[in-house]
């Protein structure tokens, strides 16, 4: 389904650069417990030791062992996303390592329909897990066979608390080229609730899909929580490095990091 953001930024309900559902999961500070945090922050062990500086270059992300680094996205509002699979993972699994300046900010795993498998927040220690017994799970086969998907399901994190995320993909029929790299445009609508039916983030947008490497990229939304902050951003890739190419595992994000303007609230509140 629809790209999560990574979102210490304000956002993954992701993004993201706590992802915003992490955020909106502790928004009671005294609800994260410390044991949780440090069991999720020994499970992204491996992906942070491989986080490797090379004399004079720029720190260059290595995959745990039995992972394949396939490509890395350098995004605009400053991120740089790792994607790679992992030999242990059912077949179609991808994941993903998202950096900003400050670091590791994401860690994700999708499936082969794009449904949000698990995610993290490393400098939290919050974690997120799909709830298999949902209404509608995301479906990236209909997104492209139909140009519409429906999506309504939950996710739980490692603090227990359950969130439900409702909304929809569609293609806009547009194609466009980046880096060498034919997307397809998408608009999306996503509203989260927390199991009492409060509206805790709400987002809309447009963002990008791969059909060759079956899954979403960011690209400009809007998005507002639950106490009223409203936040335009734009994660949208600019360069596509494929292993052999400069920038492959590059960890430095490299635009929009000098403007902050991504992370400033709407003028007026507006969505």
């Amino acid at each position: 389904m629809m790209h999560r953001t990574d979102t210490g930024r304000a956002q993954p309900v992701h993004r993201q650069r706590t992802v915003t559902v992490a955020r909106a999961a502790d928004r009671d500070a005294g609800r994260s417990a410390l044991l949780p945090r440090l069991a999720a922050l020994a499970a992204l062990g491996a992906a942070l030791l491989a986080i490797t500086p090379l004399p004079g270059r720029a720190a260059t992300f290595t995959p745990p062992q039995g992972c394949t680094l396939e490509v890395t996205v350098q995004n605009r509002g400053c991120s740089v996303s790792q994607y790679y699979r992992c030999g242990s993972d059912p077949d179609g699994h991808q994941r993903s390592a998202i950096f900003g300046q400050d670091g590791m900010t994401h860690l994700s795993r999708i499936d082969a329909e794009t449904r949000w498998i698990e995610s993290a927040d490393p400098q939290s220690g919050l974690e997120d897990r799909l709830v298999e017994d949902s209404q509608d799970h995301a479906s990236f086969t209909t997104l492209l066979e139909t140009g519409r998907d429906d999506f309504d399901f939950w996710t739980e994190s490692n603090t227990g608390e359950r969130l439900r995320h409702i909304g929809r993909d569609e293609l806009t029929g547009e194609t466009v080229t980046v880096d060498g790299v034919e997307l397809e445009r998408t608009r999306f609508e996503l509203v989260t609730r927390d199991a009492g039916g409060e509206v805790l983030i709400t987002r809309k947008g447009q963002q990008f899909v791969s059909r060759a490497m079956r899954r979403f990229y960011g690209g400009v939304e809007h998005q507002s929580d639950w106490t009223g902050e409203s936040r335009r951003t734009d994660d949208s890739p600019v360069l596509f490095s494929f292993p052999g190419e400069i920038g492959f595992g590059e960890t430095t994000p490299q635009f929009d990091c000098d403007q902050l303007m991504t992370g400033l609230p709407v003028p007026g509140g507006g969505a």
